[in-house]
């Protein structure tokens, strides 16, 4: 097995390469197509990383499911940017298949777990069942067909149905380089409309050119490291909270009646 195909040698790698070395918050493809406004990590997790915390330590793993019609080109997207290659001999994904790629993002270690899903019906089934956990819902279109984009709120119906929780949502359609400029602004109207009735991130990308693939798997994993830290961090503070009530708990004085209780129980003996 190729190194780069490895996902073990990945996640138990000392240090991220650098090209997955994050240090700044990645913005998304377009501000008025999007539900997340956030541009920077936020100063919560910028200080539980650089405090050395129980934060820092650990494996750190956020789940990424791939969906969407079949051919729309969800595997090349994902070769693009796990390989950097793309080959346009397409050959549909069976079942599913699975990545996984390390990052340092502030210097910690945090892997992305890319779960490659089949489009096809008679795959439907089997896909759905690995659709559960995931931080984030990449649904991917094809911008060629827009039909492929209409069957992207069915898509996100059988996702959501078996995840619990709010995970981050993105509409990402593929195929940009067959577009001339004209073709692309009409379809990027009902793209960006589809996006905000799914309360979805709209991103536009070309896995033949890796036109916007990077800075996308960069927003991702940006926004699930963000909510990773946070959830670690809410947890932490209410174990410390419920240390603290247990401590006040155990320093309680008897009562009267206890200490009388205690008096005649030494009396009697």
């Amino acid at each position: 097995m190729l190194e780069s195909r490895s996902a073990v040698f990945k996640m138990l790698r000392d240090k991220a390469y650098k090209d997955r070395q994050i240090n700044s918050f990645v913005p998304p493809y377009n501000t008025d197509a999007t539900p997340y406004r956030q541009t920077d990590f936020s100063l919560e997790v910028r200080e539980a990383c650089k405090s050395n915390a129980s934060i820092t330590t650990g494996l750190k793993i956020s789940k990424a499911i791939f969906i969407g019609d079949v051919a729309v080109g969800k595997t090349c997207v994902i070769n693009r940017f796990c390989h950097e290659r793309f080959d346009a001999n397409y050959k549909s994904t069976i079942g599913v298949d699975f990545e996984v790629e390390r990052f340092d993002i502030l210097n910690v270690p945090f892997n992305l777990q890319i779960w490659d899903t089949a489009g096809q019906e008679r795959f439907k089934a089997i896909a759905s069942s690995y659709f559960r956990g995931a931080h984030a819902i990449v649904i991917v279109f094809d911008l060629t067909s827009l039909m492929s984009l209409s069957h992207s709120p069915e898509w996100l119906k059988e996702a959501t149905k078996v995840n619990s929780g709010n995970p981050q949502r993105y509409l990402v359609g593929t195929k940009r380089d067959l577009m001339s400029s004209i073709a692309y602004k009409e379809v990027e109207k009902y793209a960006i409309k589809m996006a905000m009735d799914l309360k979805a991130e709209f991103w536009a990308v070309s896995s033949s050119t890796g036109e916007g693939i990077q800075e996308l798997f960069y927003r991702i994993a940006c926004m699930a490291f963000e909510n990773s830290v946070k959830s670690e961090e809410s947890v932490r503070s209410r174990m410390i909270t419920c240390g603290t009530d247990l401590d006040g708990f155990q320093k309680i004085q008897p009562s009267s009646a206890e200490k009388s209780r205690q008096k005649c129980n030494r009396c009697n003996v």
